[in-house]
């Protein structure tokens, strides 16, 4: 696949044939994303907000199959959350894209105003933490804090870091296809 998805089809299509990569983490895009769901699931999370989690990280996935060279996640930032949210606003609206488009921005205010938040995140996510621009200044904090996405994008940055976690019995990417389909109707 080379051109962005725009269907759901194709974005299952997408974790089916590249769910299975590494992206610096001790789990798979796929692993990761079906834990961030469940996460979402388990908190009692909105459906949008459940998908956003499933799909956070797919402009990760994007790039990769377009061919784009592997970066270096201490000097370079391939934008995941900028290209996810373009491809996901089309099919399912802002209440999947917006919390996707802020989730790095919620991970850089979190480690700015609870400075002991960074020692809980995994390794990768500190050295991607100083290519997507390290810590807000003040008056970024307060523009985020007062954006009508804040809740959501904090709570999925909640749940992208507890995701990680090895060898977890994972409800399948199928299991979430109906509600990816009906989120998407909605959006038409």
């Amino acid at each position: 696949m080379t051109e962005l998805p725009t269907t759901v089809g194709e974005l299952v299509a997408l974790y089916e044939q590249g769910g299975d990569a590494h992206y610096g983490e001790d789990v798979t895009q796929l692993s990761h994303a079906l834990q961030c769901a469940a996460l979402a699931t388990r908190a009692g999370a909105s459906d949008a907000l459940v998908a956003a989690a499933l799909l956070h990280d797919v402009g990760h996935m994007i790039a990769e199959v377009q061919g784009d060279v592997r970066f270096d996640y201490e000097h370079d930032d391939d934008d995941h959350e900028a290209l996810g949210a373009r491809v996901l606003a089309p099919i399912f609206g802002p209440a999947v894209a917006k919390p996707v488009a802020l989730h790095v921005t919620a991970k850089r205010w979190r480690c700015t105003v609870e400075p002991s938040y960074y020692e809980t995140l995994s390794a990768t996510s500190k050295a991607t933490l100083i290519a997507q621009g390290g810590l807000l200044d003040e008056a970024a904090c307060r523009r985020f804090e007062a954006h009508p996405g804040f809740a959501d994008a904090v709570l999925l940055r909640s749940f992208d870091d507890a995701g990680k976690q090895t060898d977890l019995q994972l409800l399948s990417l199928d299991h979430y296809v109906q509600l990816l389909e009906s989120l998407a109707l909605a959006n038409r």
